[in-house]
């Protein structure tokens, strides 16, 4: 298998360079790893950004595009769909081709969705080109672990997921409060959310053109499109029938068996091209490792409590309480400096003792908790408590996110890393894109239900209040006092069931994590395992 490498290049610990090739696949030293690393956390953080930038600018976008409950779910779901539906075509594509000019590739096709996104006139036409970023996405954020698989050993990998954790938390606050003073800003305005990515997106790519020198494997593959398709129509329609089952028709009816077979049938198809295919998106061996199943289902309920915990405190804070998109993003931190926390502490401290089940189990129970303490919270729960409770999930979140791809990561040869590594994103995506999905919905149906018992109980003093009616989000601020204060505690007490439903998944997650067999972290690069299969 031929390779090319950046040549005159010695490891940290002195080794002199191999005799057969002088400087390729030496280890790369800390200061040649964060070189290589900062136009990949830059992707990274673009492609983070442009998950948590809208959340709090999402009721003022669905508004202004005269789009609803429904709506607002979509524009989140839909990037979510494309991101896992591409996850792991992006990481097999990464076994097979260039890294580099891959992750360039999706930092461009970021750049066109978000540039569309921010001229958008309609719900429709802003939920295809959010679409386009998800594929954008999924692979920034497939590709990223794949690279540093591919620099870093195991062993050291945890301090470098550290650092990819602390730029999650950074994007994940700076989101939100970037895109609140956004939207609060009248001469910006909540398109400038889309647009604001751009820059770092196009500087991300030519530092990662002078920075990230990699071997390329060069052979003549195939690949299955085939499988892409099917695996991307059954997450789909997956997604469409939890979005408008129980609204839009009944969970038992013919339209619910209809997609439910229907994806059944897809994901049926789906496995029986996989098991044929010579070049498979994802290889079904994989799963006869017992800690690669485990994870994968561990990443799947970790996605519902992950994205459970970041989309539905916008609508708590602005319909619930009233805050302003910027102050929506202020109440967030506890949960982001927890996980800052967690993600860079779990990462040291893995590199040193290379054991990790412990952190995967704690993490396990802390955002089990974290999701049980919000499930009770109202519109007027005192801010002591909403932080305490936000810090214990994100403290939870941080000790597994990254942590579920190394345990996987440690378990592959160097030729299926990328496969692996997409496997556990693409079930975090897809727990991630199921939940939001389906607790939309939820919060939809349970919002009308308190919006309607409360407005029984005002009686007399309802009459020409003002309801909010439909789909749509309501304005609180402009509805009189007494309705006002209905639809505040409808969203208040609806958002805390959504973290209440949400609490079983991630109980389920730290009882699978229970029975992963911790592997003591290799100390070896896959750069020397690819070296010595050459």
């Amino acid at each position: 298998m031929a390779t090319t490498t950046p040549s005159g290049v010695r490891g940290g610990d002195g080794r002199a360079e191999r005799d057969a090739r002088p400087g390729e696949d030496a280890p790369m030293t800390h200061r040649q790893i964060m070189e290589a690393l900062s136009g990949l956390l830059l992707g990274m953080f673009v492609a983070i950004l442009s998950s948590t930038i809208v959340s709090n600018a999402l009721p003022q976008i669905i508004g202004d595009l005269g789009g609803g409950q429904s709506a607002y779910t979509w524009v989140v779901t839909a990037a979510l769909l494309a991101m896992t539906a591409t996850t792991p075509l992006w990481g097999k594509l990464a076994d097979q081709f260039s890294k580099k000019l891959l992750v360039q590739i999706a930092l461009l096709i970021y750049v066109a969705g978000s540039v569309v996104a921010g001229l958008s006139q309609s719900t429709g036409m802003l939920i295809a080109c959010r679409v386009v970023q998800g594929i954008g996405v999924g692979g920034l954020t497939a590709l990223s672990q794949v690279i540093m698989a591919a620099m870093i050993s195991p062993r050291q990998r945890g301090r470098y997921s550290g650092y990819l954790g602390a730029v999650f938390a950074v994007a994940t606050v700076g989101g939100p409060l970037l895109g609140g003073v956004i939207t609060d800003t009248d001469w910006l305005g909540w398109r400038w959310c889309f647009y604001v990515g751009v820059p770092f997106a196009l500087i991300a790519l030519v530092v990662l053109q002078k920075t990230l020198k990699l071997p390329v494997a060069r052979r003549r593959v195939k690949v299955d499109w085939t499988g892409a398709f099917l695996i991307s129509a059954a997450v789909s329609l997956l997604l469409v029938w939890v979005t408008f089952a129980g609204n839009d028709y009944a969970w038992a009816s013919w339209q619910s068996a209809v997609m439910v077979g229907g994806a059944a049938a897809l994901g049926a198809g789906f496995l029986f091209v996989e098991s044929r295919a010579s070049e498979p998106i994802i290889p079904l061996r994989l799963f006869r490792n017992r800690t690669i199943t485990l994870a994968s289902v561990a990443s799947l309920f970790v996605g519902v409590a992950m994205f459970a915990g970041t989309v539905f405190f916008s609508q708590y804070f602005q319909l619930a309480r009233g805050l302003s998109p910027t102050m929506s993003g202020v109440m967030t931190i506890p949960m982001i400096a927890g996980l800052f926390l967690s993600s860079t502490v779990s990462g040291l401290v893995i590199t040193r003792t290379g054991r990790w089940k412990g952190w995967l189990v704690v993490g396990g129970a802390f955002t089990t908790a974290g999701l049980g303490l919000l499930g009770v919270i109202r519109h007027d729960t005192g801010n002591w408590y909403l932080g305490l409770s936000m810090a214990v999930l994100g403290l939870g979140l941080g000790m597994m996110m990254q942590n579920l791809v190394l345990c996987t990561q440690n378990q592959v040869s160097p030729e299926d890393l990328g496969a692996a590594s997409s496997v556990v994103v693409f079930f975090r995506s897809l727990g991630g894109a199921i939940g939001v999905s389906a607790l939309g919905a939820v919060l939809g149906t349970r919002v009308t239900h308190y919006v309607e018992d409360g407005m029984a109980e005002l009686g007399p003093r309802a009459a020409g209040g003002g309801a909010p009616a439909g789909d749509g989000l309501p304005d609180p601020s402009s509805l009189p006092e007494p309705v006002r204060a209905v639809v505040e505690s409808a969203y208040g007490h609806g958002v805390a069931d959504v973290f209440l439903y949400s609490a079983p998944f991630a109980l389920a997650a730290f009882l699978v994590t229970l029975f992963i067999k911790e592997v003591a972290l290799k100390s070896h690069t896959v750069r020397d395992g690819s070296a010595a299969e050459s």
